[in-house]
C-alpha cells in the first residue's frame, strides 16, 4: 500500500477541483441559472445536505476550493468562510447557544469576543463564565445548562495551552460542544478536531493569507457539529468574495515554509532576548521554560512568530512605549501572521477578568516576521540600550 502524503504535499494539492489549472480560477458570481424549474427545485431541496451551486452567497468554485483546502488542513468534515475572524467566532456562538444556556470561555480569549459576550450574549439571555487559560479548576464551573466550552490554544497574549483531550472528554461527559480558536497554529501545527474538539475557528487574515492583504475567518467542524453551523451561517448572511478566497488559498500553498521560518526566527530572537538584563521573561510555549511547553511538545508540530516579552520591574509603561516607538523594523499593529514584524504594548489588566499574580512587569507582544532575524535583533538591541536607566529622562 502506498504511504499517505505528508501534510505539506497534501496542502499543495488541496482545493484544486479543476483538472489542468494549478490555481483554481477566480469565480465572481451572484446568480446561478438553471435549465428548468425542476432543476431549480431539485437543487433547493438538496442544497441543505449537499454542496451544490445555487446562489453566490452560498459559495462558488473559489470559495468551495478554499473550504476543501481547510477541511484537508484541519482534518475536518466541512468548512464555512466569513468576512473576518470575529464574524466566524460570533456565528459559532450564535449557532450553538440559546437563551438560558451557559458557555465557559477561556480568560485568554481574543479581546473583541469579551465585548461580544457582554453586549450580545447577555442581551440574548446566554450566561458566560471565564475560566483560567490553562483550564485548571474548570470542573467546578460547569453547570447543568453549560452548552459549550470555548478555548484558545494557545491563548491570546500569554499563550497558555489547556489539555485539549482532557477538555474534550469533559465536554462529552457533560454533553456540551468544544470550540477552539486555532488561529495561532492556523490548522498546520495543531489539530483541535483530531484532539477531540467539535469546532475549530481560524482567522484566515493571519498566517493562512500570510501577506497582510486580506481579511477572512473560517470554521471547520466535525460531522456532528456541521448542520447547526451551516444553518446559522446562511441565516446570518455570512459569505466572502471570490477574490479574497483566491488570495487565502494562494497564501496557504506556502504556509509550511513561512511558518517554519517564522518559528526559527522567533526562537532565535527569544534566545537573544532571554540574555538581556532588561527582560524578565519571554512567553512562548515552544520555549523549554514555558509553563505550557510540555503540552505544546505533546500536541503541536511547531511554533509561529509570536513572542510576548515581560520587562524587568524597574521599567514602566512609558519606558516600554518609548522603546516601541524607537524600533525601526517593527510596525506598531494589532494583527499578526503576515510577512512583516509587528509590536504592540500588552495590558493584561484590561484584557483579563480573573486575577493573575504571576506577572509583574510591563509587557510587549512581538510578531517576528520574515526579515533577517539578525537585523531584528540589531533593531531590538538599539532600542533596549536606549531603555537603560541611565538614558531615561528624569
Amino acid at each position: 500500500m502506498d504511504k499517505p502524503f505528508r501534510p505539506a504535499t497534501r496542502l499543495l494539492r488541496a482545493g484544486r477541483p479543476h483538472r489542468g489549472w494549478v490555481n483554481t480560477p477566480v469565480t465572481r458570481a451572484s446568480t446561478y441559472v438553471f435549465d428548468s424549474v425542476q432543476a431549480w427545485r431539485d437543487t433547493r431541496a438538496r442544497r441543505e445536505e449537499e454542496r451544490l451551486p445555487s446562489y453566490g452567497a452560498r459559495g462558488t468554485d473559489s470559495t468551495h476550493a478554499l473550504e476543501d483546502a481547510l477541511v484537508e488542513l484541519e482534518a475536518g468534515h466541512r468548512a464555512k468562510l466569513y468576512p473576518t475572524g470575529q464574524a466566524a467566532i460570533a456565528t459559532v456562538l450564535l449557532a450553538y447557544l440559546r437563551a438560558g444556556d451557559h458557555v465557559l470561555l477561556t480568560d485568554a480569549v481574543y479581546e473583541p469576543v469579551r465585548r461580544f459576550c457582554a453586549e450580545h450574549l447577555s442581551r440574548l439571555g446566554i450566561e458566560y463564565t471565564y475560566y483560567r487559560p490553562d483550564a485548571t479548576g474548570i470542573a467546578a464551573l460547569i453547570r447543568p445548562n453549560t452548552r459549550m466550552i470555548y478555548a484558545e490554544s494557545p491563548g491570546s497574549l500569554t499563550y497558555e495551552m489547556p489539555d485539549l483531550p482532557g477538555l474534550a472528554e469533559r465536554a462529552r461527559r457533560h454533553d456540551c460542544w468544544l470550540a477552539v480558536d486555532n488561529t495561532w497554529a492556523s490548522g498546520l501545527l495543531y489539530k483541535p478536531l483530531t484532539l477531540g474538539a467539535d469546532i475549530s475557528i481560524l482567522a484566515a487574515t493571519k498566517y493562512l493569507g500570510g501577506h497582510a492583504d486580506v481579511m477572512m475567518g473560517a470554521v471547520v467542524t466535525n460531522a456532528r457539529a456541521w448542520r447547526a453551523l451551516e444553518r446559522a451561517t446562511i441565516d446570518l448572511g455570512q459569505t466572502v468574495g471570490a477574490d479574497d478566497a483566491f488570495l487565502v488559498l494562494r497564501g496557504m500553498r506556502s504556509l509550511p515554509l513561512r511558518m517554519a521560518q517564522h518559528a526559527r526566527s522567533a526562537l532565535r530572537v527569544a534566545d537573544w532576548l532571554l540574555g538581556r538584563q532588561e527582560v524578565a521573561r519571554v512567553l512562548c510555549p515552544a520555549l523549554p521554560g514555558d509553563p505550557s511547553h510540555a503540552i505544546w511538545k505533546r500536541d503541536c508540530s511547531g511554533a509561529n512568530g509570536l513572542l510576548t516579552v515581560e520587562f524587568s520591574g524597574e521599567f514602566g509603561e512609558a519606558d516600554v512605549e518609548r522603546l516601541i516607538d524607537s524600533l525601526r523594523l517593527f510596525g506598531i499593529g494589532a494583527s499578526w501572521g503576515g510577512f512583516e514584524s509587528l509590536v504592540i504594548p500588552v495590558r493584561l489588566d484590561t484584557s483579563r477578568s480573573l486575577p493573575d499574580t504571576g506577572r509583574r512587569g510591563v509587557m510587549a507582544r512581538l510578531h517576528i516576521g520574515l526579515e533577517d532575524p539578525e537585523d531584528l535583533i540589531a533593531d531590538l538591541e538599539h532600542a533596549l540600550s536606549a531603555l537603560s536607566p541611565v538614558s531615561r529622562p528624569l
